[in-house]
């Protein structure tokens, strides 16, 4: 040959003696040399092409040493060499189901290699963060898990999952080696103990991140929460235990590596301190020159170097003894005869034998070193292990320390705000016992004055009376003594016609009786005006006691009326506090609560404010304005916190203004109660701004207020007629518009869009047809339903007399037409190639449970053995095959087209393909985060729908004829 076949590259080489069908282990220069290359060319595409070309399916010991070799490059080879296997992840999977139908052998193991592999292929590829070997330090452990709880507790899962993948290979390897003899000796034992150095090396770190995981669950998590955890763990730590028991007493593994041994005991993950007594196992390898793999084979062109170096070795060693003149010289006859011949030949003996004493203790010098390395590597290993564990006790005591200083700072906030709490509550209750104090002793003062008025009212009322009768005596004196001289007159005219002898005896009488009614009237004179002075006194002690009595009255009245304010300001102060820490949860409030709180307000300002005119008008009238201060307290703070919690159930942007009004009120309402003063006027106390912020709230109330509630019941019966009417319109008209569509498509597209566009619009037009039977079946038996129970009432009088199960088919009935709208203008969009396949399904899926609604609302008061009632349920289960053929299409359309659009990467570069990496990566992050934010805005949106359809068609009242359940509608779409 002129032209001979070029060799084939080193790597090439070493992967085809790495992974031969000989049982014997793979020698570790072989894989060194794989992982090597992978460096080197940055990939495993030479791995892969090679590996490729083996007969993996027919071979187990070929399959085996493969999953060793390809073992090694995941966690020692490039990292683009995860990248570059994803591609061959089926044929593992399927590999590996192949093997597994054999029992004895190779087979099983294979088969659980392989899905060992697949598995660490996914966990890398779902947690970049760790390297193919699983070396991390523990704020590298952090950062994976994103310091979020959720995050560390899938990745606890998924270790788990990866470590009891490690373990079934590790008890499968061991159950199938006749352990009665020593195996590990044999080349067959040791082809099947040689892949367990790289499991012993994974599960010593995936033991120790999930001890450290679980540590930092149980600090984050109820116990009861990690208790599956923890009983997983119990059950992976006794295996580990055991199997690293076994491996450390195997000859084979005595040479190659160092095991670790794990705690008698398993870490007490309930008590956060066990985490300090946790070591981390360190698994220790020896140098390589130690292993029997790398014990060094000589190939030969090495056999060639080293007689070279032996023979240039020899000459150099003669040269310096003889000269190097000696041998080359042409005219020394006596070494070309053969003179001297036995002088060199015992000298080449001497220095065969010196060589050969120096080759020995070059070798006890090599021996010795290497002893002395492993000795030094075993000891670095050891200090390592012990300054990662201080290392770890000191991180431990900082974080230790940091929560501590954390629990005293709060500790102490605490006993301070403790400290404040008990001042102003001394200072409150001793400003209350002042008051009490202060209340008692007025109310003491108060009730004497009382009494005492009472008895100088009593006194008044005797004196008066005894003035009266005194001035009554004299009168009757006055009178008696005019009679009396009226009568001396006449007895002196008579005196004078008869004789003085006859009358002087009646004479000196009657003065005597005079004198003595003169003497009565003096002293009936003094008394009067001794009880008129005493009278002139008791009045004046009168008056002073009712002005001291309407002082402390007026006190009274001004203390009430200052502390009744007092009162309202705190209760309407309180409200405004929860408005601004809003609780999470609400249980109750809406806007028509709101509403209704409102024109109670309003009616109870306007008393307010006729109660403030009266009291100012007549200060004794108090009593209705301390009513209704109060009940303007209550009925604002009730509105306030209905307005919270119809806040929390509104748009955010209705929601910020009905709080922003609710503050707003609030603050008027302080200050209008301010206004209300004993010295105040009506000009102070205006309750304008106040009905301004009402006018405000209810304005906004009305517009959170469901749609649909102000139907009259009259017009229940006309409104279910138009709604069934718009319906079947609504259903004509989608179905001629698809029709439409249908022909504008086979105008204008070929090929497989035509194909898709007919099987998308068929089917369309198929739901479309089986809806428009459903609801003809719907209505027949509303009809038959009405027929049978309005008894002699016209049909209007029975849809108005069960109103919820009316509106409960008006409900249905507009969902069922929008959705077919809907579906019309989603399938326009597919159809011209600027609409999403997904809105189409998701659009049929929306119909099927409006027909379900609809189903179920109209069979709710129907007989159940109705024909029209099975026809009805014919049609329902007509739509729901319907709806599936739209999905299937939609489906086989979708797919069709992504099968056309191929993608084809041939003219890329590698950093162009790099950079579209990067860009994919970052698009399924932002499209994940999409996802995630988009169920959870759906499930709002369905929480939201279901509560606003609750309100406006009254569920909450449980009546007969409420709308049908989730679970009904659920059951029935099935």
């Amino acid at each position: 040959r002129m032209f001979p076949n070029p060799e084939p590259p080193p790597e090439t080489v070493s992967i085809n003696k790495a992974i031969n069908t000989q049982e014997v282990a793979v020698k570790e220069k072989h894989a060194r040399t794989c992982i090597l290359g992978t460096h080197h060319e940055k990939g495993a595409q030479t791995f892969w092409s090679v590996v490729n070309r083996l007969p993996l399916s027919s071979n187990a010991v070929l399959c085996w040493k493969f999953c060793h070799v390809f073992h090694k490059l995941l966690r020692d080879g490039h990292p683009n060499v995860l990248k570059d296997s994803l591609r061959y992840r089926n044929e593992l999977s399927d590999m590996s189901r192949m093997w597994g139908h054999l029992s004895e052998g190779y087979g099983q193991l294979c088969s659980i290699y392989l899905k060992l592999l697949r598995t660490k292929m996914e966990y890398h590829t779902k947690n970049p963060r760790f390297p193919g070997n699983l070396q991390m330090s523990d704020r590298q452990l952090d950062e994976a898990g994103e310091s979020d709880v959720n995050n560390f507790f899938q990745l606890t899962v998924e270790m788990f999952d990866y470590l009891e993948c490690e373990l079934n290979l590790f008890q499968t390897v061991f159950n199938s080696l006749d352990m009665s003899r020593s195996v590990s000796v044999t080349t067959a034992g040791q082809c099947r103990l040689a892949p367990l150095i790289q499991v012993i090396l994974d599960c010593s770190h995936l033991y120790d991140y999930t001890v450290k995981l679980l540590f930092k669950l149980h600090s984050c998590l109820p116990a009861d929460t990690l208790q599956g955890h923890r009983d997983r763990f119990m059950e992976q730590f006794t295996k580990l235990k055991d199997l690293f028991y076994r491996s450390s007493n195997l000859q084979y593994f005595k040479r190659l590596i160092q095991i670790p041994q794990l705690p008698e005991n398993p870490p007490n993950f309930l008590r956060a301190s066990a985490l300090s007594e946790h070591i981390s196992p360190v698994v220790v390898i020896p140098a390589e020159s130690s292993s029997p793999d790398s014990e060094p084979v000589l190939e030969k062109d090495d056999l060639m170097d080293m007689d070279a170096s032996q023979q240039n070795l020899f000459d150099n060693k003669f040269d310096d003894i003889f000269g190097s003149s000696f041998s080359s010289d042409p005219f020394n006859f006596n070494s070309q005869n053969g003179v001297n011949k036995d002088e060199k030949d015992h000298l080449i003996e001497r220095l065969y034998r010196e060589i050969s004493g120096l080759k020995a203790q070059l070798e006890n010098m090599k021996t010795e070193s290497q002893r002395v390395v492993l000795q030094l590597k075993g000891r670095i290993s050891e200090l390592e292990a012990e300054l990662a564990e201080q290392q770890h006790l000191r991180q431990q005591a900082a974080d230790d320390c940091e929560f501590l200083r954390a629990e005293l700072d709060e500790l102490r906030r605490q006993r301070e705000d403790t400290e404040k709490a008990q001042r102003s509550l001394s200072e409150i209750e001793r400003k209350a016992q002042a008051n009490e104090q202060r209340y008692s002793k007025l109310k003491e003062k108060y009730s004497e004055l009382v009494q005492n008025h009472a008895d100088l009212l009593r006194k008044n009322a005797e004196v008066t009376k005894q003035v009266s009768m005194a001035r009554q005596a004299q009168v009757d004196l006055e009178r008696e003594k005019k009679e009396l001289e009226d009568s001396l007159e006449r007895i002196s005219d008579q005196g004078q016609r008869k004789s003085e002898a006859n009358w002087a005896a009646q004479i000196t009488e009657l003065e005597k009786e005079r004198d003595s009614l003169v003497s009565g009237a003096a002293h009936r004179e003094e008394e009067l005006s001794a009880l008129q002075k005493e009278l002139q006194d008791t009045q004046l002690k009168l008056a002073s006691t009712e002005e001291s009595m309407c002082q402390l009255v007026k006190d009274q009245r001004k203390m009430l009326l200052v502390g009744s304010r007092k009162a309202a300001e705190q209760v309407i102060q309180d409200a405004l506090n929860q408005l601004e820490e809003p609780p999470l949860i609400s249980c109750a409030g809406s806007a028509d609560h709101l509403l209704s709180a409102v024109m109670s307000i309003s009616s109870c300002i306007e008393q307010l404010d006729k109660s403030w005119r009266q009291y100012l008008a007549c200060p004794e009238d108090i009593s209705g304005l301390l009513h209704s201060i109060t009940l303007l307290a209550h009925l604002s703070s009730d509105a306030i916190a209905h307005g919270a919690t119809t806040s929390l159930r509104a748009p955010p942007e209705p929601a910020d203004s009905l709080t922003e009004a609710c503050k707003q009120y609030g603050r008027e309402t302080l200050t209008y109660l301010a206004s209300l003063e004993e010295e105040g006027t009506l000009e102070n106390a205006d309750s304008t701004a106040m009905r301004n912020c009402l006018s405000k709230i209810k304005a906004i109330g009305e517009e959170l207020l469901p749609r649909g509630l102000d139907i009259k019941q009259e017009e229940l019966g006309d409104l279910v007629d138009k709604e069934m009417a718009a319906t079947s319109a609504a259903i004509a008209t989608a179905t001629a518009r698809i029709e439409e569509m249908l022909s504008k498509s086979r105008a204008g597209d070929t090929g497989v869009k035509l194909e898709v566009n007919e099987r998308i619009l068929g089917s369309c037009t198929g739901l479309m047809q089986a809806i428009q039977v459903l609801i003809v079946a719907s209505k027949d038996l509303q009809r038959e339903i009405v027929e049978s129970g309005r008894g002699t009432a016209s049909p209007k009088e029975f849809y108005a007399k069960n109103s919820r199960w009316t509106e409960g088919l008006i409900s249905a009935s507009k969902a069922v037409g929008w959705g077919a709208t809907v579906m019309v203008d989603a399938a326009d969009l597919v159809v011209q190639g600027r609409g999403k396949f997904e809105e189409l399904m998701v659009c049929s899926h929306e119909i099927a449970a409006s027909t379900a609604q609809l189903v179920a609302a109209s069979k709710v008061k129907a007989d159940k053995d109705s024909p029209n009632l099975a026809q009805l349920q014919q049609a329902s289960r007509g739509v729901n095959q319907a709806t599936a053929s739209v999905v299937a299409s939609t489906i086989s359309g979708k797919s069709q087209i992504e099968e056309t659009d191929n993608m084809d990467f041939s003219s890329m570069t590698l950093t162009q393909i790099k950079r579209q990496e990067m860009d994919s990566q970052v698009r399924v992050l932002e499209l994940e985060n999409e996802l995630q934010k988009e169920r959870q805005k759906l499930g709002e949106l369905r929480k939201k729908h279901y509560e606003l359809a609750g309100v406006a068609e009254g569920w909450e009242e449980g009546t007969e004829a409420s709308p049908p359940t989730l679970q009904e509608a659920v059951t029935e779409k099935e």
